[in-house]
């Protein structure tokens, strides 16, 4: 028998993460709709984590299509405008349903509005075993509820399936304490504890999905990075220095 020349594979840091995708991420720099060759990069890049043994579940938002608060803004009942977005959110996870798929992955949707047609209502523990068996699983809809942003969805499925981290995707390296894109001089955090994010007020996340990430056990460890970078999902899971990492 041959030797292995590719040696052992490497070590995961976190092993079960939430990845929490904007609606932009999936429109690439166009601002609206679904860009496909974004999708099918961000597609490729949770197969190359998954074939390392990580067990991946997504919430994405659907800002590219629709925002509730938008359209709340323009007129529409707050609660209709709410369910407008979360059908926005259905949209895109069914667009990186079948972009993983086509990579050779096992997907499983699961949405928090039922909806039996297009995907699985959400169901804790059948997304736990999902997870298990090395399926991705997308969670769309949000919570289900209205006045919830999709962080809110993140942090809250994050502590249902036992995550061990959310990956934050952003279009940006990190935290800073003012914008970069405003203030060049801007200081860039490395780490921080959950509480000094929150007593900043750095907008890891909203403070709604925070507080859940900061109340479950010893606090879920949250990543905030470039998704744009190549190879950025891998390198966060087996832990190198990337983005911001919020965690006691």
């Amino acid at each position: 028998m041959s030797e292995d020349s590719s040696g052992p594979a490497p070590s995961l840091r976190w092993k079960r993460a939430l990845l929490k995708l904007s609606g932009e991420a999936c429109a690439g720099g166009h601002g609206f709709g679904i860009d496909a060759e974004t999708v099918r990069r961000i597609a490729q890049e949770v197969r190359a984590v998954v074939e390392l043994g990580a067990e991946i579940a997504i919430v994405v938002g659907g800002g590219n299509i629709i925002r509730g608060g938008m359209a709340s803004a323009a007129g529409i009942e707050r609660t209709t405008a709410d369910h407008m977005g979360m059908l926005a959110t259905v949209i895109n996870a069914l667009a990186l349903q079948s972009a993983l798929e086509q990579t050779g992955l096992e997907v499983r949707t699961q949405t928090g509005i039922t909806m039996t047609a297009v995907a699985e209502p959400f169901i804790r523990r059948r997304a736990i075993r999902h997870l298990e068996k090395g399926r991705v699983v997308l969670f769309g809809a949000g919570t289900g509820n209205p006045y919830f942003t999709t962080d809110t969805a993140a942090a809250l499925r994050a502590v249902e399936v036992h995550a061990d981290v959310i990956l934050k995707a952003t279009n940006i390296d990190g935290i800073y304490e003012r914008d970069p894109k405003l203030d060049a001089t801007a200081r860039k955090f490395d780490h921080l504890t959950h509480e000094e994010a929150f007593r900043l007020r750095l907008g890891v996340m909203d403070l709604t999905a925070f507080s859940l990430s900061m109340e479950h056990g010893s606090s879920i460890p949250i990543v905030v990075f470039d998704l744009n970078v190549p190879g950025n999902i891998r390198r966060v899971l087996l832990g190198e220095p990337v983005g911001t990492v919020v965690g006691d």
